[in-house]
Parts: C-alpha cells; sequence; structure tokens
C-alpha cells in the first residue's frame, strides 16, 4: 500500500442524531444536501471524496491549504445557504490533519485519518477546527484569525494533540476562557394559565423581560424574541424547534396570575435529549416578578455552566422599575409595538403610544420604556405618521433613555435609530450600534440595524456579515433576511435577490413588505407578469401605503395610469391619509415625471420630512440618479454618489 502526505478533513452535520429520530425523510434531504454543496467545492479545491461516513464525509486534499480554503468556502456556502433559507438549518462541524495516509483502492487508511477524525468533535457548529500540523502550513497564507484552543486530549490518541479553530467573519467569538462556543438558548412564550384570559399580556411580557435578563449574559447566546414568538400556541417537539431555531437549549413555562400572586413554572430542557436540566416552581407575590426573573437568569446560567461576571450579576438583579402599574403598561406597549410590527396600522400605533405614555407618566425614570417607546416612534414614522411629528420625542426619549440606563443595549439602539433615520449622522450611529453589540451579544435588532446603516452607506460586505449573525440569532424573523436581500440588491446581485426574495415570501406570505419587494424586483429585471402576478394582493388592502406599492409595481412594468390617479388624489388631498413626500417622489421617477420627484425630494429636505437616506439605492430612482440636484442632495447627507444603474426599466422611463 502506498504512503503519501494529504491533508484530511473531515465533516459532520451538527444535531443529525436528533433530526434522524425525529423525521428521517429531512434527515436523509440534509445528507443530500451536504453532498450536493460539498461536491462542486470539491473541485474548485482540487480534493476528493474518499467516501461517507454516517452523517459525515472523509475528504482528502493534496495540501493543507486547499483543505482549509476548502472548508471556509464551505461554511461560507452553507451560511448564505441557511441566510436564504433558514429552515432547515444546515450546519456542519469540520476538523483537518496533515499527516501520512496509505491508500487502498480508494480508501486511506492511518493514524492520520484517525486524528483527523477526532478534530471535528472539538469544531463549534458551523466550525472548523485544526491541529498544529496544518497551522504551520496556513497560518501566514489566509486571511481569516486562527484562534489557539490549546493542547487536547484525544480519544485513542497517546499524546495531547494542540487544536486550532479558523475564526470565520460570521460567529461570534466566545470568551476566551470558555474553551468552547456559547451555549445557545430560546426562551419559548409562556403559557397563561391565569383565570383572566386578558393577563395573556403578562405571559408574554414575562418571555420579554427573561430573554432581555438572560441576553445580558455574555456567557450564552440567545434566541430573540421576534423568532420564539412564531412558536406561541403550537404543539410542537422540543427537539423540533431546537433544529428550526438552531439552539441547544429550550427555556419554557407557564405563568398564572390571580390577584396580587404569581406562580411561575419554568424548566430548562436539553433539545438532544429532551430532558430537563433543571425546573423549578414559584409561588409569590406579584411585586416579586424581577426577583423570579433574577433567580431564572442565574439558575440558568448555572444549569449550562456558564459563570456570571460581577457586572452581570448586578444587571441581572437590578430591577427596570420598581412600579407595578408602570411595568403593566409597559408589557401592554409592547405588545401592540409587536403587533405594529405584522400589521402597521394606525390603531396599533396609538395603542402603543397610549401604553407607553401611561408607563413613563407612572415611573419617569424606566429606562426601558423610554428606550422602546423612542424605537417604536421611529419604526411608526414615515408609515403612519410624519418624521417631523415624531422627531423631538423621539430625541427625548432616547436621551433619557441612556441618562437612566447608560449600559443598556436597548438605550444605545434607540440612540443609533436617532443618530442614523433623524439626525443622519453616521458615524455616531455606528458607535451606538457597535456600543450595543458589545454590550449585549445577542441583540439580532442591534445587528440589523447596524447591517441597514452599513448597507446604507454602500459598505456591503459588512453589512451582509452582521445581518448573517442576526439571522443566526433570530432565525424566523423575516427583517434580517430582508435586509440581507436588500442588500445583495444594493449591490447589484439581482439574481441572488430575486431567489432569495422567492423564498422568503413562501415564508412570510402575508407580511405586504416581502411581497412589495419582490414584485419591484421582478419589474426591474423585466419579469412582467410575475410582478403583476405578486403584487395583486396588494390592491384588497384599504391602506393607501400597501395600495401605492402595488400602483408603483405596475409603473414600472409600464402601466403607470393607477400610480398617475393616486398621485394626483395626493396632490389635491384626497387621499384621506397621510402619504409620505419621498415616496410620492419615487413614484413620479418611475413614471418619467423627473422634474417632479426632484421637486419633492427638495421639499422633503425642506419640511424636515426628508426619508432619502433610506431609499436612495432603490431603483425607482435611477431616472434621476445622475441628475446634479440628486448628487447634491446625497451629498448634503453624507452618502455616497459613485452608485450607477443600467436597470431595463430605468432606460424605458427616460426614453418614454
Amino acid at each position: 500500500m502506498a504512503r503519501r502526505l494529504a491533508a484530511i478533513v473531515f465533516t459532520d452535520i451538527s444535531g443529525y442524531t436528533a433530526l434522524a429520530q425525529t423525521d428521517e425523510s429531512l434527515a436523509f434531504a440534509t445528507l443530500k444536501e451536504q453532498e450536493r454543496l460539498v461536491r462542486p467545492l470539491l473541485a474548485t479545491h482540487h480534493g476528493r471524496k474518499v467516501k461517507s461516513m454516517g452523517d459525515g464525509l472523509l475528504l482528502e486534499f493534496p495540501n493543507a491549504l486547499d483543505a482549509v480554503e476548502f472548508s471556509i468556502d464551505l461554511q461560507r456556502h452553507l451560511y448564505e445557504r441557511n441566510a436564504g433559507e433558514v429552515a432547515p438549518v444546515l450546519r456542519l462541524r469540520v476538523g483537518i490533519h496533515l499527516g501520512d495516509v496509505q491508500g487502498q483502492g480508494t480508501d486511506i487508511l492511518g493514524d492520520a485519518v484517525n486524528i483527523a477524525s477526532r478534530i471535528e468533535p472539538l469544531a463549534e457548529s458551523g466550525g472548523i477546527c485544526l491541529t498544529a500540523q496544518v497551522y504551520d502550513q496556513v497560518h501566514n497564507k489566509i486571511t481569516d484569525p486562527l484562534e489557539r484552543l490549546g493542547p487536547k486530549v484525544l480519544k485513542g490518541v497517546t499524546e495531547s494533540i494542540e487544536i486550532y479553530r479558523v475564526v470565520l467573519p460570521w460567529t461570534v467569538r466566545p470568551a476566551p476562557s470558555a474553551g468552547r462556543a456559547p451555549p445557545r438558548l430560546a426562551v419559548l412564550p409562556f403559557v397563561n394559565i391565569s383565570p383572566d384570559p386578558e393577563d395573556e399580556y403578562f405571559a408574554d411580557g414575562l418571555t420579554e423581560e427573561l430573554i432581555s435578563v438572560l441576553s445580558q449574559i455574555r456567557g450564552l447566546r440567545v434566541t430573540s424574541r421576534t423568532s420564539v414568538t412564531q412558536f406561541k400556541g403550537l404543539t410542537k417537539s422540543v427537539a423540533a424547534i431546537g433544529r428550526e431555531l438552531g439552539v441547544s437549549f429550550v427555556l419554557e413555562g407557564s405563568v398564572r396570575k390571580s390577584g396580587e400572586r404569581l406562580r411561575i413554572t419554568v424548566q430548562l430542557i436539553d433539545v438532544r435529549t429532551d430532558e430537563p436540566r433543571w425546573a423549578q416552581t414559584y409561588d409569590r407575590k406579584l411585586d416579586d416578578v424581577f426577583a423570579i426573573q433574577a433567580e431564572v437568569a442565574e439558575q440558568t446560567a448555572s444549569a449550562l455552566k456558564v459563570e456570571l461576571l460581577t457586572v452581570e450579576r448586578e444587571a441581572v438583579i437590578e430591577k427596570p422599575t420598581a412600579n407595578l402599574e408602570a411595568y403593566e403598561a409597559y408589557l401592554h406597549g409592547m405588545l401592540a409595538a409587536q403587533r405594529y410590527l405584522e400589521r402597521a396600522t394606525v390603531e396599533l400605533d396609538q395603542e402603543a403610544t397610549k401604553h407607553f405614555e401611561a408607563s413613563i407618566s407612572k415611573d419617569p425614570k424606566f429606562g426601558a420604556a423610554h428606550a422602546h417607546y423612542a424605537e417604536h416612534l421611529i419604526m411608526v414614522a414615515g408609515d403612519t405618521r410624519p418624521w417631523k411629528e415624531v422627531t423631538d420625542r423621539v430625541r427625548e426619549l432616547a436621551t433619557k433613555a441612556l441618562e437612566l440606563s447608560p449600559s443598556s443595549s436597548d438605550a444605545h439602539v434607540a440612540r443609533g435609530e436617532l443618530a442614523r433615520q433623524i439626525d443622519r449622522d453616521w458615524t455616531r450611529a455606528e458607535a451606538e450600534y457597535q456600543q450595543a453589540i458589545a454590550l449585549n451579544p445577542s441583540d439580532a435588532r442591534a445587528r440589523t440595524r447596524y447591517g441597514v446603516l452599513l448597507r446604507t452607506l454602500e459598505r456591503f460586505a459588512e453589512s451582509r456579515k452582521q445581518l448573517r449573525v442576526a439571522i443566526e440569532q433570530d432565525p424566523l424573523n423575516f427583517a434580517p433576511r430582508w435586509y440581507f436581500v436588500e442588500t445583495l440588491a444594493s449591490e447589484g446581485d439581482l439574481e441572488k435577490a430575486t431567489s432569495l426574495g422567492e423564498r422568503l415570501l413562501e415564508d412570510y406570505p402575508d407580511i405586504p413588505r416581502v411581497r412589495a419587494a419582490l414584485a419591484q424586483r421582478y419589474a426591474i429585471v423585466g419579469r412582467t407578469e410575475d410582478a403583476v402576478r405578486t403584487s395583486e394582493p396588494l390592491s384588497a388592502s384599504s391602506d393607501v401605503l400597501f395600495q401605492a406599492w402595488r400602483w408603483l409595481v405596475l409603473a414600472l412594468v409600464g402601466r403607470p395610469e393607477e400610480a398617475r390617479t393616486l398621485l394626483t388624489n395626493w396632490e389635491h388631498g384626497r387621499l384621506g391619509e397621510w402619504f409620505d413626500l419621498t415616496s410620492a417622489a419615487g413614484m413620479y421617477a418611475a413614471i418619467g415625471d423627473n422634474e417632479r420627484a426632484l421637486v419633492l425630494l427638495e421639499k422633503a429636505e425642506r419640511e424636515g420630512e426628508e426619508n432619502l437616506g433610506n431609499v436612495y439605492q432603490n431603483p425607482v430612482f435611477d431616472p434621476i440618479r445622475d441628475d446634479p440636484r440628486f448628487i447634491v442632495m446625497l451629498r448634503a447627507l453624507k452618502l455616497p454618489t459613485s452608485l450607477t444603474r443600467s436597470w431595463r426599466f430605468a432606460k424605458r422611463v427616460s426614453s418614454s
């Protein structure tokens, strides 16, 4: 048998055993998907498949550099795949070793193969580990940093082996002292078993607050509330939920609120075994709710062997407010704001505003209420309210939130939104988002908003990086996926943006923004029938904003009559609803009235309704993109002016 030096790669599908036990057909599909992804990359990096081994692959490469570059390329493809197709998520662990092997037909044997097989389990899900032999060959030849994990004792290997990991750009680095990836945890919506169904808000609020408290523990990675909310009321197994969310542990429980008494039952479940790590029932007074949250956080950290730093322990036990009426109003406000995200109605905006105002009135020092109220007002501005109506209040709330809670990631996100969407201070916005992420690495909202800022500044690769992490932290939330698609479109990758947009609409057919964005993209690339068909459901809405999106699509495909009707009614004050000046300018540009579009944009700037920084990359503005007045507006906002377009509809409009 011939001997040769080879780089050996082992792969393994994370969570495959649990998946096979609950869904054999899906497990088989993941094996096929692994093969499909690996095959073309092997050819690119001069490798070959030796054989399949259970849910993993044994691969051989002629040198260490090819093996490492293949592994990084594979994990990048997987991450991009998961970003666009979150469920089912496919994650691999990869181990690499360099050593002598013996050929036996198409198979390879030897100690080097055995060592490589022991390296793979040391990698985190979605990660790559390698030995010192590989490190010596590649450390100065790849751009991704390598982190030393120290010597490890491997089963069947007499001497300890020095291990390194590749620090991939989309992964969150664990604390150096941890020596392992932080445990990933999801807090499922607590079940309301109170006599009064109206107490549902309290169970939802407790879920939200536990997520917030646990997210402050840097040794944990906690899934955001938007993703876990989708499991409310569903009867799915913990294994299935864990697989969809990509977590190893699930915290679930129930709440019974009766007068001034609380009964809260909590259990922490290991997804792999479907068994509880710990369980506890709390019978307390209502005003002990914050103490219960702190105890749950400390018990969870202890069960997962995560050490609480002093500053984290202080944050966990700190009461957000001493006023229970303020707290309950805050919970009502959070619930209404969450529902607004899904429906975007004036009524839900008014409901959230009423409760947030009540909360702050009852406790003017309640920092979280100030921060989330500021974010809500920014969210509705440009949709159901004029910007100038909320600007002063947002500034007051965001400033006060940071004054009250300087170490709160929520406060820094609110300040970042103020800087980005109102002050157009990109440098300060970036600093606020970075501070929010540093304080709470599990804050997917901060990463999503940072990703949007980076896209605005045309730092597209950095934007995709932040949004990928946000998608992993909040995998069932449409927002980071939607912004990821928009980033791809903004940098010109229309084919991929359209493909991922189609998957997104399959997952979220009832979210108008997703539908409108895909329909516009179809129109831009000339898929007229698809654009008209996809936008049709928007016409059934009585909401002017949704109808406007539909008519904009029709304008882009050469049917501008409806858009002209809307704009005429708007100009004469006959709409009955407020309509954004920048949106109207975009519609005028789409139907070929460039002069009116520019006049409206200049008016928006004068009247404090400027929204161009959020949408200037949209192709509807391509007909005026080279106009000196448009360029002056971008420069005044300190935005890039180098973006060029050659969309088909832009050529058609300019020649009409």
